[in-house]
């Protein structure tokens, strides 16, 4: 089963008032809702079909006619068709379907609790969702039209979800991609097991992301003191060769000897060797500038 499915199935048992349920009812028909003399409601999700079989006979007090039959896809999925046949005209001024672009009248989306209920609605009906576990956090809808798109991105960014709208082919996409946000989705939607494994898995890869960032970092770092030790080796003996070396103030010079005899440490490690070596304190910065002087002889003879 897809994550997307246990979502929904999840958001599916949910217990919901009344009002709340109208809100719902209405992004599910307006998304995947056929409106003639009757209303057919089409789903592949068995949850989902009995959420909508229950939101109606609660609602409206009628039971809905379910067909069940095999899909044309590739799957062969059972496709669920809910058959609304009373009190259509009342349905459909109730759920405000009769307005331009299939947006509603604001009483359907008039608070915040009735906004959930909507985003509800839309994530059982065209909502889908990756599974944080097997490949990059991305969260779409699908719509039909440019107009509902930017409603619903409205919607979704009344919780600063960071939404955007995307053409794609003949439809448009609602999308949101950062992590953080989808799981403030699946909190606003009330699938609270849902928001414990995405955040389990969330924090997971944002833990191994981070300490393969810190172990790039450490390697970069170890990398870049390998080839300036590997430089300050070949300057000192560059003097070497040219008889240069007694051109070295002793100080100096002395760097040189032990730069020489521990190629591969770093410039701490290397003035806390001199240091107690000759019992004489040179600091980092000490180091550095001494060394400096023995690159920039190098660099007159060559």
């Amino acid at each position: 089963m897809s994550f997307t499915a246990e979502v929904k199935n999840e958001v599916s048992k949910l217990e919901t008032i009344e009002i709340e349920n109208l809100s719902e009812l209405s992004a599910i028909i307006r998304n995947i809702g056929d409106i003639e003399r009757d209303i057919k409601i089409t789903t592949e999700n068995a949850s989902v079909a009995r959420r909508i079989f229950l939101l109606v006979k609660q609602s409206y007090h009628q039971i809905c006619k379910v067909t069940v039959r095999r899909g044309y896809n590739f799957n062969k999925n059972y496709i669920y068709i809910l058959q609304i046949t009373h009190s259509i005209e009342k349905i459909i001024d109730d759920l405000s379907l009769n307005q331009k672009y299939g947006i509603p009248k604001s009483y359907i989306y008039a608070d915040e609790n009735l906004i959930r209920s909507y985003l509800r609605g839309l994530f059982l009906s065209c909502g889908s969702l990756n599974d944080p576990k097997k490949s990059r956090y991305h969260m779409e809808f699908s719509f039909d039209n440019l107009e509902y798109s930017k409603f619903v991105s409205k919607l979704l960014n009344h919780f600063r979800l960071n939404s955007k709208v995307l053409k794609r082919d003949t439809k448009y996409m609602v999308y949101v991609k950062e992590a953080e946000k989808i799981g403030d989705f699946l909190r606003i939607i009330n699938a609270i097991h849902a928001v414990f494994y995405y955040e389990d898995i969330r924090i997971y890869r944002d833990h191994k992301n981070m300490t393969n960032r810190l172990n790039n970092c450490e390697q970069a770092n170890v990398d870049k003191m390998i080839g300036t030790a590997s430089k300050q080796v070949k300057e000192v003996e560059k003097i070497k060769e040219a008889g240069g070396f007694d051109l070295l103030d002793e100080k100096v010079k002395e760097v040189a000897i032990y730069r020489l005899k521990y190629p591969e440490v770093s410039l701490k490690e290397l003035s806390e060797i001199i240091s107690v070596e000759t019992g004489k304190e040179i600091t980092k910065s000490g180091l550095y500038h001494r060394l400096k002087k023995i690159e920039e002889l190098a660099k007159k003879i060559k």
